[in-house]
């Protein structure tokens, strides 16, 4: 039984999910369902892409993920299918893919071409991704979708800008808690930093941060602390407190390294 996992900027109070949920079990009664996140903000290719590449991974070769952002296609911007790494995503090519395969090349690529279920194209999720998603998880082949393409739309990410005793990223996304992550990586800091003491800045804000710590409760209640999170990226937390609000940070803020000997 395959699971499709859906992902979305539809929140959960209109109809959208359960129209899409329910044509598929309509289709296809056995399929497994996951929600990943239908809670991204609207339109933001950049937080469906850390959700995302912090989820998808975890599931079982052979999973089908919808991803439902900007879904309406243009010829620039297709809907397609692709194979990457035993793992099927049916979306729109608007740049979120390229950057949740890190420029990657996947395994296969076809535009969807498919008659929808309906007359009305604002609802491709419903019409189309729903159906290409059934197709592919009861072991339909990818070209009888459409044709092949060879790559994908790409879009580039921020990456930190770095010298010998300094990097200067920014934030990326902040979770419920109001953690703050940041595009830093721990191999970035360490390549750079060299074992070097260092200052942690962050902009709009007098807090600094001079450590990094191994888990939330190295830092005593209602305390600052930096540290590498399962994501592998800087996180800038307060241990049982709301980090964004109180440093006053928000998503594309500056978040500056210093190292010195």
């Amino acid at each position: 039984m395959a699971i499709i996992t859906l992902t979305s900027d539809w929140g959960t109070s209109d109809h959208y999910l359960a129209a899409v949920k329910g044509v598929i079990y309509t289709r296809y009664p056995e399929a497994n369902i996951v929600d990943i996140s239908h809670q991204i903000n609207p339109f933001d290719l950049n937080q469906a892409w850390f959700v995302l590449h912090n989820a998808w991974h975890h599931f079982p070769k052979g999973t089908v993920h919808i991803v439902a952002l900007n879904t309406e296609a243009s010829i620039n911007c297709p809907h397609v299918a692709i194979k990457y790494k035993d793992h099927y995503f049916i979306g729109t090519d608007n740049g979120l893919f390229s950057l949740l395969f890190s420029n990657e090349p996947p395994d296969e690529i076809y535009e969807i071409d498919i008659p929808g279920d309906s007359d009305y194209y604002t609802f491709p999720t419903r019409d189309l991704f729903a159906k290409a998603a059934i197709h592919i998880a009861k072991g339909g082949p990818l070209f009888e979708l459409g044709d092949q393409l060879d790559k994908l739309f790409e879009k580039v990410p921020f990456k930190p800008a770095t010298t010998e005793s300094t990097i200067i990223g920014k934030a990326i996304y902040i979770d419920r808690y109001e953690n703050i992550f940041t595009n830093i990586s721990s191999s970035l800091f360490k390549s750079v930093g060299k074992n070097r003491k260092f200052i942690i800045e962050f902009s709009a804000s007098r807090y600094k941060l001079d450590s990094i710590c191994s888990s939330y409760s190295d830092a005593p209640d209602a305390e600052i602390l930096g540290l590498f999170s399962t994501t592998g990226l800087l996180e800038i937390a307060i241990n049982h407190g709301n980090a964004a609000s109180l440093l006053g940070l928000q998503v594309d803020d500056t978040i500056r390294i210093q190292f010195f000997e």
